[in-house]
């Protein structure tokens, strides 16, 4: 959508292809960003493509101000902005249809089999939807082109105005199951030792999506460990299945290595183990792939007794599954990542993972507070009451496994909890 306009703050002194007029502003520094997550999109009334629901985001940058000729559909994220633009023969999305679930499937099957065109009527020059395909306004309008949507008298010649009450979206919080896989099979554990089996990585994501998570996090937990790259297989599996973002890591060295993982179905990839030794592995990532699609993932542990030096946090960073500790600050290494290029921090506390205690909340809250991009709690958690109050830390995103994988809750279960809790969350 972004390159159909004249400019974008997201490349300053850079053209679009100038097809139509204005330019996409960045979101102010007031909320997280990259936004990373679900929000309501309400289109204008009418007929078209677009209807009601929920989209799933990955975007710094929108555009605020749409020209007129357009049926708009509006979303909110500190304050309106145009999600999709629609006429005859055209429809432009700032959000992925490809993983917005059920509602971004209907929306592409009436895009490609025409249930959404437009036929025209005569009377006023406005498209209404038919099953045959478009009918463009205007005598002798062969293609979407020919029209003129903004000529004056034309009921699409007026501008859209974003609705009075702010949508849901804003503040969504996120509910992702995490698929720790091993050898193809999914497996969970007390921190990161003594593996069960716990299914099929396919049918539990497609099992998922079902019951309404957000988003799915899939982690090959012996790649680093084996020196080798997360199989591209499994993902291809996992994604053929999924129609809600996925993200992947496990054994990423490379932009090649992340590069066959997003051509597998991954939409972001996390890094660890390779970017604490080699940071400038995140630049690289966010130069090719974009901030959005860059993880880092930290694993941090509490200090062993006597080896926290003066001043120093009490938790340091592990790597190598947990093997290995580094002795660095998980708050100061976060914000460091985040700088170098990641647009989200998967933050696991090695000591609760598998405990069914919760999230270590101090640590949540801490690396929360450093850093402007969205946090998602991991390790410990089996309630709802504990993943509420890992968003009472500042958590943008809550995940968990083994609470899921072994049927003791459910997806909606916890979403019902929250949203009591006045958190809000995706229906």
């Amino acid at each position: 959508m972004q390159l159909f306009f004249e400019s974008s703050e997201e490349s300053p002194g850079v053209r679009g292809l100038s097809l139509l007029p204005g330019a996409i502003r960045k979101y102010p520094d007031s909320v997280r960003t990259p936004r990373l997550g679900w929000g309501a999109v309400r289109p204008d009334p009418g007929p078209g493509y677009l209807e009601p629901g929920w989209a799933a985001f990955a975007n710094s940058y929108r555009l605020v101000e749409p020209p007129p000729g357009f049926r708009v559909a509006w979303a909110d994220y500190a304050g309106p902005f145009a999600a999709a633009l629609e006429r005859p023969g055209l429809l432009l999305c700032q959000f992925h249809p490809e993983l917005s679930g059920s509602w971004g499937k209907d929306l592409l099957a009436r895009w490609l089999q025409g249930a959404g065109e437009y036929r025209t009527g005569a009377e006023d020059g406005v498209g209404v939807r038919t099953g045959a395909g478009v009918r463009p306004a205007g005598p002798g309008a062969a293609d979407p082109g020919a029209a003129d949507p903004g000529a004056p008298g034309s009921r699409a010649a007026a501008v859209s105005r974003p609705p009075a009450e702010p949508l849901p979206g804003t503040r969504s919080v996120r509910i992702i199951p995490c698929l720790d896989v091993d050898a193809g099979r999914v497996v969970k554990g007390t921190r990161f030792l003594d593996l069960k089996d716990a299914g099929d990585p396919a049918r539990l994501a497609a099992r998922y999506e079902a019951e309404g998570a957000d988003e799915i996090v899939l982690l090959d937990i012996t790649a680093g460990i084996e020196g080798r790259a997360t199989r591209a297989d499994t993902v291809r599996r996992v994604r053929a299945a999924l129609g809600i973002p996925l993200t992947v890591g496990g054994g990423i060295g490379s932009v090649q290595d992340a590069a066959v993982l997003f051509d597998a179905g991954a939409d972001k990839i996390s890094v660890n183990s390779k970017a604490v030794r080699d940071p400038s592995i995140l630049t690289e990532l966010a130069d090719r792939f974009g901030v959005q699609a860059v993880v880092i993932a930290v694993d941090a542990a509490g200090r062993l007794p006597g080896s926290r030096p003066e001043g120093a946090s009490p938790w340091e960073v592990t790597v190598d599954a947990g093997r290995t500790r580094t002795g660095m600050d998980p708050a100061a290494w976060a914000r460091r990542a985040v700088e170098l290029g990641a647009g989200e921090v998967l933050l696991t506390g090695r000591d609760r993972d598998g405990t069914g205690l919760g999230y270590d909340l101090d640590l949540v809250s801490e690396v929360a507070r450093a850093v402007p991009v969205p946090v998602v709690a991991s390790g410990g958690a089996e309630t709802p009451e504990q993943m509420y109050q890992g968003v009472a830390a500042g958590a943008a995103a809550v995940l968990a496994a083994g609470t899921f994988h072994f049927g003791r809750r459910t997806i909606r279960e916890v979403k019902a909890f929250l949203a009591d809790k006045n958190v809000e969350v995706r229906p």
